[in-house]
């Protein structure tokens, strides 16, 4: 793959206040990704409630409403499709705490300890038949939730349904540009916006960042939304509890478990929301060449007529992703933010439209340390900073004779960050900040993880000898 020189476009910023940034996760290092890092999600909305009646049915979940809750808690009814979803939400009360969390008692948080009382802290969309025996995976769907929106795109082009991810109080929603643009086929998209509590907004967009496939809108006149609590994704472990929270299919308030399957994953998917750079481009896939699709899986939008692709570092995930959870939220074990899914793979070769895709149990999500970064651009500025080498790379695995797997460099830019850092043509990157790189798409996701100007280490080997050398990033054009 070869490392664009050419702008990126973005969405302009709408007529909407700048805000504070947001919550720092803890991370260190460079803006958006802390190395060594990992690099490397989002919900959703109508909740249906009923009121309680005496004899209770087995299995039926009833909401209690706290005088003077917000609008969010309202009763609301909604439909997918043609069919009226039927069940009834709620944190239903537990005796102690929800064990197996770590350090953090979300069941103290979430879940009253009275008995089989309801909880009176507000309206929590889980269903609880049996509060004796209430898991992990139920506390932390109980925190997450609150936090994950549906969205509803449409356009004269067409529509589609992905989710998205509260980061404050008033309504400031972040989600995958291709959510909120139709994969690029619109770039006049009506946006309505459904929470977990059933509540409906009309949101308009802040601005989009096709680089890393995110984009903030904000909802109009919202107020008492339940911000994510954001982690620091330099600090997850292969292993590690994931929990998907979003609207696969457009099924809201969908909950699916996983761990994480692997951390600095790159991918290059196919985006029509990036313009042809012109440039020769490497086919997606390790190497140029992939058992597996990439999808972005936006609802019955197919987004086929891609002018252009992308690379991002990424979590892979074995949660189940489909086809609406684009834009939701990867939690970890305490509920914590660590991804914005992005991405499917799925099997076979060829075209494949979204109705065919599905999860096979390799979904990708953009680590919370990028989100956080690149949100906090878009919410001040309505557009992003993306780290440029100033090179042209290709695959090393590729090149005859080849003895070591990494970035080739088979051009510089003169006066570029490259240049200035002493990399010639030949020479084969193999660590960019700390992470293996194997590949040109490894590479340029890296670089691009960085805003402009942000300083970073590298190794490389030039002639049989390893060498390091520090560089200082320019800046994709806008």
């Amino acid at each position: 793959m070869s490392e664009s020189n050419t702008p990126e476009p973005n969405t302009p910023a709408a007529n909407t206040p700048p805000r504070p940034p947001l919550p720092d996760s803890g991370a260190s290092g460079h803006p958006g990704v802390a190395g060594p890092q990992a690099p490397g999600a989002h919900p959703t909305g109508q909740v249906w409630h009923a009121q309680a009646q005496a004899p209770q049915a087995p299995g039926a979940a009833f909401s209690s409403q706290p005088t003077g809750s917000s609008p969010d808690a309202r009763p609301h009814d909604a439909k997918v499709g043609s069919g009226k979803i039927v069940a009834v939400l709620v944190a239903a009360a537990i005796v102690g705490a929800v064990s197996g969390l770590g350090g953090a008692a979300i069941g103290n948080d979430v879940f009253q300890a009275r008995g089989n009382a309801p909880a009176t802290n507000g309206t929590t969309q889980v269903t609880v038949n049996d509060p004796d025996q209430v898991n992990q995976t139920t506390g932390i769907a109980a925190k997450t939730l609150p936090s994950v929106v549906t969205i509803s795109a449409t356009s004269s082009d067409g529509g589609g349904t992905g989710s998205g991810v509260v980061l404050s109080e008033d309504g400031y929603i972040v989600t995958n540009t291709h959510v909120v643009t139709l994969d690029g086929a619109s770039s006049n998209v009506a946006l309505r916006v459904t929470t977990s509590a059933g509540r409906v907004y009309d949101a308009k967009v802040v601005g989009t960042d096709p680089i890393y496939d995110l984009a903030v809108i904000k909802l109009t006149d919202a107020r008492g939304l339940t911000p994510i609590d954001f982690a620091d994704s330099s600090k997850l472990n292969v292993g590690d509890t994931t929990v998907a929270v979003g609207a696969p299919l457009g099924l809201s308030n969908t909950v699916t478990t996983g761990i994480v399957s692997a951390l600095n994953r790159s991918i290059q998917i196919a985006s029509s929301a990036v313009p042809d750079s012109g440039e020769q481009q490497e086919e997606p896939g390790q190497n140029g060449q992939s058992p597996f699709q990439f999808d972005f899986g936006q609802g019955e939008q197919r987004g086929s007529n891609s002018a252009g692709t992308i690379s991002m570092a990424v979590i892979q995930t074995d949660a189940a992703i489909n086809p609406g959870n684009s834009g939701g939220a990867l939690v970890d074990d305490e509920g914590n933010l660590i991804g914005i899914n992005v991405a499917i793979a799925t099997a076979g070769g060829g075209s494949s439209s979204s109705s065919e895709a599905g999860s096979i149990g390799v979904g990708f999500s953009i680590p919370s340390n990028v989100v956080k970064r690149v949100a906090d651009d878009l919410i001040k500025d309505g557009s992003a900073s993306h780290g440029l080498l100033g090179a042209m790379v290709g695959n090393s695995a590729d090149a005859k004779g080849s003895t070591v797997a990494g970035a080739l460099i088979s051009d510089v830019t003169r006066g570029g960050a490259a240049a200035a850092a002493g990399l010639k043509a030949g020479d084969v990157v193999t660590e960019f900040d700390g992470v293996p790189i194997r590949d040109a798409t490894d590479l340029t996701a890296q670089v691009r993880a960085l805003a402009g100007g942000a300083k970073a280490s590298l190794v490389y080997v030039r002639d049989g000898e390893t060498l390091g050398a520090d560089v200082t990033l320019g800046e994709l054009a806008d």
